[in-house]
């Protein structure tokens, strides 16, 4: 089993992204199962993500649409905040290896694009 954790990172406003719904899911032969669910810190962290066993395929998605409504972020040209920003989500999906005890897969995350690394 490897533990899983991410953190958001914010990096238009230069910040940790705080309040960043995330949903921990394996694949299985029907589809995605979901495993767990959390909301990122004021640290932009997210901690008690439950463990995947090895071999497995996992995702993490992020619920950047809400995220992005909550800090007034909108994409350019857009007239009202209601209108959705450009990426609403961010589904990132890994590999699992059995041999593995811990993975951190972090977010940077701006209203027009987003970058993902597995970090230590």
């Amino acid at each position: 089993m490897a533990g899983i954790s991410t953190h958001v990172l914010d990096t238009s406003l230069g910040r940790p992204a705080a309040g960043v719904p995330v949903e921990l899911a394996v694949r299985t032969e029907d589809g995605w199962r979901l495993l767990g669910a959390s909301a990122t810190d004021a640290d932009g962290r997210v901690t008690g993500l439950p463990a995947v066993a090895g071999g497995s395929v996992a995702r993490l998605r992020f619920d950047t649409a809400e995220y992005h409504a909550g800090t007034g972020q909108r994409s350019s040209g857009q007239r009202s905040s209601g209108q959705q920003p450009f990426f609403p989500e961010v589904s990132i999906v890994f590999t699992v290896a059995p041999d593995q005890l811990h993975y951190h897969v972090p977010l940077l995350l701006n209203p027009f694009g987003y970058s993902v690394y597995r970090g230590s």
